[in-house]
């Protein structure tokens, strides 16, 4: 929003710089060592433990655990980084509700599930802080790789691939490294810059190179790559947003939410950020949610999220709803949008139409409800920008790959986000990073000379 709207009063009162502090600061307070190791206590370090198979990245959290209860956290951050070289990020924002958590013993004989991701941000946040490296490049191998995508994916792709002893160059669109890690998560659950604290940390291993604002289609091609390095990894992501498809939706004070929360996550002042008074969030996932509470946190009156279908399709979790009713969200299943409302090009409100499944159909009921709306933020999901990678098989508009991450042309491998069946999990996309460079490493060995 321009100037120009801040003058007319779209924005709420603002709040005053402490508010502001409390509310972006740290969603859970970090665990001191006394209570980590209280907490580790609590552990029946399970056999074939149920929470370990829990973990897309299979960290072995009972051993981890064991560790810092016998006072080793560095140890602790070892057997995680081995697994999850983003243990940090994932420590903070994995849902470890419907995850390692949910999965936990504990949780299933006395619903207080042992705080695994705690525990594993005091065990990371110690070795990141001491700067205790873990792993260095390996022997030269003479061989160099191309990764497209500077998030968890790529970064993680990076990394496994210098312990190899493989030189890596990095290509990325934005002006600094990070993905969503940096632009795409919610201020309040990664605060105080520890995204790119985090990613410096793991760029220690060196071997590494991080080439930013270079960006596939216009600064270099697939070709380009493909040819000069001897594999190439896609950790693109999804570049692309959902449109509602409604008219209206240029009008001023209708946004992409994800658009806004990389504004938000780069902004020091929050006050400098415009927020309406009434706020309007569609969609049902993670962004959506993460949309709403910052709407609220930033000190908008009214925050409503609408999503078309119930509380059990929602992406986001039934932890995650309930935190942003927390702290104030309105949340209306059963509504899809139907017209955007505007007075002299400004959002005035929203139509929307309740929603039934009839035969396992979402229909719409013909009735209608109108919210008023200074502000609405589209977050209903997004897409692969596919044009520059038209020489590769899609599925469903994502990269098919095989098992070992291996796209339709050999030498080229893609992980996270931007491949058939990804999940926009940190923490999957770091796996699948890990995975494809051992892969690639795997191929590039059996072509040594």
């Amino acid at each position: 929003m321009g100037e120009g709207q801040l003058k007319k009063g779209i924005i709420s009162e603002r709040l005053n710089l402490d508010e502001y502090k409390e509310n972006f600061c740290d969603l859970h307070s970090p665990l001191g060592q006394h209570e980590a190791l209280v907490e580790a206590g609590r552990c029946y370090f399970c056999y074939d433990a149920p929470c370990q198979t829990a973990c897309p990245a299979e960290i072995d959290v009972a051993l981890f655990i064991r560790e810092i209860s016998n006072s080793n956290p560095l140890g602790a951050a070892k057997t995680i980084f081995d697994q999850n070289i983003f243990g940090g990020m994932c420590a903070r924002v994995c849902p470890v509700e419907i995850l390692c958590e949910e999965a936990c013993v504990r949780q299933e004989a006395e619903s207080k599930p042992v705080k695994i991701g705690q525990l594993q941000r005091f065990a990371t946040d110690l070795a990141i802080d001491k700067n205790k490296q873990f792993y260095q490049a390996g022997d030269p191998s003479g061989k160099k790789i191309a990764v497209i995508g500077a998030g968890p994916a790529g970064i993680a792709c990076a990394h496994r691939l210098s312990m190899y002893g493989h030189e890596v160059e990095i290509f990325d669109a934005k002006e600094k490294a990070g993905g969503l890690n940096e632009f795409g998560i919610a201020a309040y659950k990664s605060a105080n810059d520890f995204a790119q604290k985090e990613i410096n940390y793991i760029l220690k291993i060196g071997n590494i190179k991080i080439n930013t604002n270079k960006k596939l289609g216009s600064d270099f091609s697939l070709d380009d790559l493909s040819n000069k390095y001897d594999a190439v990894f896609l950790g693109l992501g999804l570049a692309g947003v959902n449109a509602l498809g409604l008219k209206n939706e240029d009008a001023k004070g209708v946004q992409d939410a994800i658009d806004f929360i990389a504004e938000l996550r780069q902004t020091k002042d929050k006050s400098k950020i415009a927020i309406g008074q009434n706020i309007v969030v569609i969609g049902g996932g993670m962004s959506a949610i993460d949309m709403a509470i910052q709407a609220k946190l930033l000190g908008a009156q009214n925050v409503t999220l609408c999503y078309r279908r119930g509380i059990e399709q929602m992406g986001a979790s039934i932890y995650e709803q309930e935190l942003a009713t927390s702290k104030g969200v309105v949340i209306k299943h059963w509504l899809s949008p139907k017209k955007i409302l505007t007075k002299k090009g400004q959002v005035t409100g929203i139509k929307l139409e309740y929603t039934s499944l009839k035969n396992g159909k979402l229909m719409g009921t013909k009735e209608k409800t109108t919210l008023e709306a200074d502000q609405i933020f589209k977050a209903i999901g997004q897409n692969l920008i596919s044009k520059n990678i038209k020489s590769l098989n899609l599925k469903n508009g994502r990269i098919l790959v095989d098992d070992e991450f291996r796209t339709s042309n050999e030498k080229i491998f893609a992980g996270g986000d931007c491949i058939f069946d990804g999940e926009d999990l940190t923490v999957t996309a770091s796996a699948n990073g890990r995975d494809a460079a051992i892969a690639i490493n795997k191929q590039l060995s059996k072509g040594a000379k």
